[in-house]
């Protein structure tokens, strides 16, 4: 041995060599230090990987996910030819235009999303068929249809459909559509046609709805996309123009990736909370039963400086295995939580390695385990031999150097979760939180404590114990309350999470809704609609709006207008100020909104243009009864008075519009009509099937769109979200039970002396886990409250401010999964008292 020490004590060789021999193979008693590292590493691997490898996808792919550079888009109307010069100037074009239609056979009909594309699409990307060919634009009459629309129709590869007046042929299956992502949500299976069908087809008329869309490939990549958009909108003020350009091509995906990368920082920065509380827990635990090894080591002459090394090396052992174990499965899971975003966001199959998220996990392992190990350690480190002999007897007093020394471990992990995260104002504030909770639940402990010292002896020795148990010198009660407490908030939080998210879904996704909608029915052919509808079903209901697209230029006071083309910035939640959207004009306020200010314009009104506007977006806007808009449409612009405010109910599937004008407002303007059709109950399939295909004959031009399949699709989607988070927020449950177990097992050993002198005493085993269920039932009973407070307030946090969802949790079902909490933990305690009753008391004694 003489090699492995020097003049000062122990070399790290010799260090290692004691700590080796001394470490189990595996790792009895630091099991909670390596999985509470495990856990909290594997939960930041995973996030940082997943995070990473969309946004780069993103990135990478954004020209191929938007099929060009620059998008520009205008509805119900094509581009001029001024307008597609200025354009061409920037690079090579391609156009098209997007449109709901209805195709048929003699045996069936389906609403389909027509998409037509000219001989240059796609600018990026490759489009191919399942037969792996990449033909790329149909040309002719040949059209590429998604599986969807092939099974709705009943039809095969080389069988004829209808769209319209013409009749198509379809030509393949697709299979990858490279610019589908960025289409946003679809009422129907895509149909791929060539840029001249859809006017052919007869679906191009005046007032019918449907946009025209461009894309560009800049001739030189060095080009600004934004400064391209902003000389456009210069040239071209009043053209209604919407943009997207390569940096934000799904702007729908952008900002769902940034929610979930919020998330999902919020829950590895709550891993690892919990880890540290479990990683103290389980050191302390760990060296506590060590102390005889350690007090033997320095009778023998060990300084403190060598204990440091011998059990600093055992730990540092644990936490690179636990947190490699951790990178591991972090890597593994990638795929699965990608399998949970697929079709909502671009997810790279297969395994994924990212170096820079993988090393910031593994740093963020180690460091917690320093500061989190670094009090215990130096707490066994700075008493002698005789102390530690005693310490079940006589607790170690703690030692101040190691409160600062894990104050400063704490400092860098704080540090580095604020360098390094894209939200550090939501990283900083959750780590306060954090603080604020972890100083609450300390408070907490001392609190019962104290009440425990003060409260009369209840005549049960059961109780009597029981809380004699919480307040005794040397009591866990502190360590236990921390512990319990994260770990029932996140039964709270996960249960609050979910219902919430399913409450979302019951109530932004009706239950009850109109059967059809029905766009570009003919304002002259409304009679004979009706006519169709009520033959086969007298008893619907019908509703029908004339609907047109516009855009606001301008609006305010009348002698100061803003021109919304010259905004720096579009003022938040004054939505309607983006580009074209859908609006109306009617004689009476429309179903499912109600009048809050100013008053409704008489039937037939011929005076002086209005319009009535959502009170959200006049509020968001700065507008009130009186100001001014200007409105383009097809090219024109009007200017109308606004007459009143509104308070609309958007959780109906009705027709909801901000903007509802007087009828001589804009009625003059090229427009059709949008219906709502609600069947009587017990229409049958067959009847249903008639209806569509008269309706499709009737009216070819127009397209129907099936309720009940596009609340499949919100449904689904909106469980994606939920089954995404449940999987991420279900790591701190995790993490939150083994720290909850692991304080368990700590609080058992320290017990073992006291079940000893108490079973010498005559206490029955009856008694002894009695005493524990009361110990561990005051104390998860006291805790209740806190645990509802903390795991609700961060689930509020994630439902309503990072996914933007309304608070609408279950709270039956979080109190029953609390109660779950509850009872877990009493199930714990009782597991874990059943090896005190086999412990010998004549060897346990020897042992103390």
């Amino acid at each position: 041995m003489s090699a492995k020490v020097d003049a000062g004590g122990l070399t790290w060789g010799g260090a290692w060599h004691i700590a080796r021999r001394d470490l189990n193979a595996r790792f009895k008693g630091l099991r909670l230090l390596l999985v509470c590292i495990f856990l909290g590493t594997a939960a930041l691997a995973a996030i940082g990987t997943l995070t990473a490898s969309i946004e780069r996808e993103l990135q990478s792919s954004g020209q191929a996910l938007l099929g060009g550079d620059l998008e520009v888009e205008v509805w119900q109307r094509d581009l001029t030819e001024e307008e597609l010069g200025t354009l061409g100037e920037y690079g090579q074009l391609s156009g098209g235009y997007r449109l709901q239609a209805m195709a048929t056979t003699d045996d069936a009909a389906a609403p389909v999303e027509l998409k037509a594309v000219d001989d240059a699409w796609p600018l990026y990307g490759n489009f191919t068929l399942v037969d792996g060919r990449e033909p790329g634009a149909p040309s002719a009459n040949d059209a590429f249809l998604a599986q969807g629309a092939l099974d709705r129709l009943d039809i095969a590869v080389g069988e004829e459909f209808r769209i319209g007046t013409m009749t198509l042929r379809a030509a393949g299956v697709i299979e990858d559509e490279p610019d589908r992502l960025s289409e946003g949500f679809q009422l129907g299976p895509t149909v791929l046609v060539a840029k001249d069908i859809p006017a052919a087809a007869g679906l191009l008329q005046p007032g019918s709805l449907y946009q025209s869309k461009y894309r560009i490939a800049f001739e030189d990549q060095s080009d600004d996309p934004e400064a391209i958009e902003e000389a456009l909108t210069e040239a071209f003020p009043n053209a209604g123009f919407d943009f997207r350009n390569r940096d934000r091509a799904s702007p729908g995906a952008d900002r769902f990736v940034r929610q979930m990368s919020d998330f999902l920082t919020l829950v590895g920065l709550a891993a690892l909370v919990i880890a540290g509380i479990g990683i103290a827990g389980g050191v302390s635990s760990y060296l506590d039963q060590r102390r005889a090894s350690i007090a033997t080591l320095k009778v023998l002459g060990a300084s403190s400086r060598d204990i440091v090394r011998v059990y600093a090396l055992q730990i540092a052992v644990a936490a690179v295995a636990g947190s490699a174990l951790g990178l591991a499965t972090g890597v593994l899971v990638t795929p699965i939580l990608g399998m949970a975003l697929e079709g909502l966001l671009p997810v790279e199959s297969g395994f994924v390695i990212e170096p820079a998220p993988l090393l910031l996990a593994g740093a963020y392992g180690l460091l917690v385990a320093f500061a989190f190990a670094a009090a215990p350690l130096l707490r066994a480190r700075s008493f002698p031999a005789m102390a530690l002999m005693r310490s079940r007897i006589v607790p170690l007093a703690r030692d101040k150097r190691a409160l600062i020394v894990t104050g400063l471990g704490i400092a860098a992990i704080c540090a580095l979760a604020l360098l390094t995260t894209a939200q550090p104002l939501l990283s900083g504030g959750f780590l306060i939180g954090a603080g604020g909770a972890l100083v609450l639940l300390a408070g907490l402990g001392l609190g019962l404590q104290w009440v425990a010292r003060k409260l009369p002896r209840p005549s049960n020795p059961l109780l009597r114990s029981a809380l004699a148990n919480i307040h005794r010198p040397g009591a866990p009660t502190s360590a236990l309350v921390t512990a319990l407490g994260f770990g029932l908030a996140a039964f709270v939080l996960l249960a609050a999470i979910q219902s919430a998210i399913d409450g979302n879904i019951q109530s932004r996704v009706p239950q009850e809704a109109p059967d059809y909608f029905v766009l570009d029915v003919p304002v002259e052919g409304e009679d004979r609609f009706y006519e169709l509808i009520q033959e086969p079903f007298p008893d619907a209901a019908i509703r029908t709006v004339p609907t047109m697209r516009g855009a606001i230029l301008a609006f305010g006071p009348e002698d100061d207008m803003q021109v919304v083309a010259e905004l720096e910035e579009i003022p938040e939640g004054a939505w309607a100020l983006r580009g074209e959207r859908g609006i109306t004009y009617s004689d009476t306020a429309p179903t499912g909104s109600r009048v809050v200010e100013g008053e409704w314009w008489s039937p037939m009104h011929d005076g002086e243009a209005l319009v009535s506007i959502d009170k959200e977006f006049a509020d968001a806007a700065g507008l009130g009864v009186g100001d001014m808009l200007t409105i383009g449409i097809l090219g024109s612009e009007r200017d109308v008075r606004i007459a009143n405010l509104r308070e609309i109910d958007w959780e109906t599937m009705g027709f909801n519009f901000a903007l509802v004008f007087s009828r001589n407002a804009i009625a003059d303007a090229p427009h059709k009509l949008s219906a709502t059709i609600e069947l009587p109950e017990g229409a049958d399939t067959q009847q249903r099937g008639e209806l569509l295909r008269a309706l499709v004959r009737e009216y070819p031009s127009s397209s129907v769109v099936e309720v009940g399949e596009v609340l499949v699709q919100a449904r689904t989607l909106l469980e994606q979200v939920g089954l995404a988070t449940l999987a991420a927020a279900a790591v701190a449950v995790l993490a939150g039970l083994a720290v909850l177990m692991g304080a368990i097992a700590a609080a058992r050993a320290a017990r073992t002396y006291d079940t000893v002198v108490l079973r010498v005493l005559g206490a029955s085993r009856r008694q002894i886990l009695g005493l524990q269920l009361a110990e561990y039932g005051l104390i998860a009973s006291a805790l209740a409250l806190v645990a509802l407070a903390l795991g609700s307030g961060l689930a509020w946090v994630i439902i309503t401010q990072l996914f933007e969802f309304d608070w609408l949790p279950d709270w039956g079902a979080v109190l029953a999964v609390l109660g779950l909490g509850l009872a877990m933990v009493l199930a714990f305690a009782l597991g874990g008292s059943l090896p005190l009753l086999r412990a010998k008391p004549a060897q346990a004694l020897r042992e103390l």
